[in-house]
Formats: C-alpha cells, sequence, structure tokens
C-alpha cells in the first residue's frame, strides 16, 4: 500500500525537497527547521538526531516530543484533499508539514503562518 511505503520511508530522505521548495521562493532551511520544530516540538538538536538516524514518518510523528496543540487549526487543501477530513492521524501530520511549508514557499509571513 502507498501510505504504508511513505510510513516507511525516512523523514531525512524527504527533508531535502521541502527546503528545496521553499528556497526556490528566497525562503530558508532555517525556515523549514522552525516549521518543523514549532509542529512537532522537537528541539533544533533532537531534529537533527532523528535526520542522522533515519528515523521514518511514522516514527518522527509518533514519537515528537510536544506536538503543537495549535496544529488542529491548520485548515485548507494540500494534494486536492482538505486537512481537516484526513482521518488517518500520520497522514494529517505530514500534511500540516506539507501545508505549512506550501505557506511559507508562497511567501506567507512566518509570524501568520505559526497563528
Amino acid at each position: 500500500m502507498k501510505t504504508e511505503r511513505l510510513y516507511a520511508t525516512p523523514f531525512a530522505k524527504v527533508y531535502p525537497y521541502y527546503i528545496a521548495k521553499v528556497e526556490k521562493k528566497g525562503r530558508t532551511k532555517a525556515e523549514v527547521d522552525q516549521l518543523i520544530r514549532w509542529l512537532t516540538g522537537y528541539t533544533q538538536k533532537q531534529f537533527e538526531k532523528q535526520l542522522e538516524k533515519g528515523t521514518d514518518f511514522e516514527a518522527f510523528y509518533t514519537k515528537a516530543p510536544k506536538p503543537n496543540l495549535k496544529r488542529s487549526l491548520i485548515k485548507g487543501m494540500i494534494c486536492g484533499v482538505r486537512i481537516e477530513d484526513i482521518k488517518d492521524p500520520i497522514m494529517r501530520e505530514i500534511r500540516y508539514l506539507d501545508k505549512l511549508v506550501d505557506e511559507l514557499a508562497k511567501g506567507k509571513e512566518m509570524e501568520k503562518i505559526l497563528k
């Protein structure tokens, strides 16, 4: 199943794509890291350790130290699906980050993204 393969994919394998997407629009890796830390509660050091270990998507989100309670306020469409309609909790977490990265790449101010 496609979803199961995604869950087993190391977060570090997809992370460079998030960075490339925002850098094309003049944003930075540091801003992507800030989004990830805000969403998951990882410190920068903890986050970097997850990348080094090759932690997969499922473990990255299920073992996040302090998922931000405001993440459920992230709404809208991503990949043609309303985030708030996603039932699978891991896929919802993945799409939360996708939406935050999209907003960053569109030039939205960080303060407004992390409302």
